[in-house]
């Protein structure tokens, strides 16, 4: 039996994700200053342009820094599950985008080195009253680095 899915928010990345198109967050790039944003923007932070096209982000970047998230985040807006466990986050430098701020699917930071190459993929997030299952975006060390 096959277990519903659904993202935890609609334009944040390419869902469901298919063999031949793997799963890509969901930026936008300024057509006038060529800045990319993520999330997409309706506007350009640099510029203050309305013109931007979406634009499908690497799957692949850096690890540029790390930290540990040791206690529940206030709710709202965290709705995250009450039995929290504490997780890594860092910030993904794409390269020749931008960098991005995720969860890491490796919790011991033992385990992790800035300058680490990492993967896009998803994860669990939270499951809804129907059973549900919400993912997020998250991104992993790449199989290279875990031999």
């Amino acid at each position: 039996m096959t277990t519903a899915q659904r993202p935890v928010a609609d334009g944040l990345f390419t869902w469901p994700p298919t063999a031949d198109q793997p799963t890509r967050l969901i930026g936008s790039q300024c057509t006038d200053c060529d800045l990319v944003s993520f999330p997409p923007a309706p506007h350009c932070v640099r510029c203050a342009s309305a013109a931007s096209a979406e634009r499908l982000l690497a799957d692949e970047g850096t690890l540029w820094t790390f930290t540990t998230q040791n206690f529940r985040p206030p709710s709202p807006p965290y709705d995250g599950p009450e039995d929290f466990e504490p997780f890594t986050l860092g910030y993904i430098e794409l390269p020749g985008e931008l960098m991005v701020e995720a969860r890491l699917t490796e919790p011991d930071p033992d385990k992790l080195r800035i300058g680490q190459p990492m993967r896009l993929t998803v994860v669990p997030y939270a499951t809804d009253d129907d059973g549900t299952e919400i993912v997020t975006f998250a991104f992993a060390p790449t199989q290279e680095e875990a031999k």
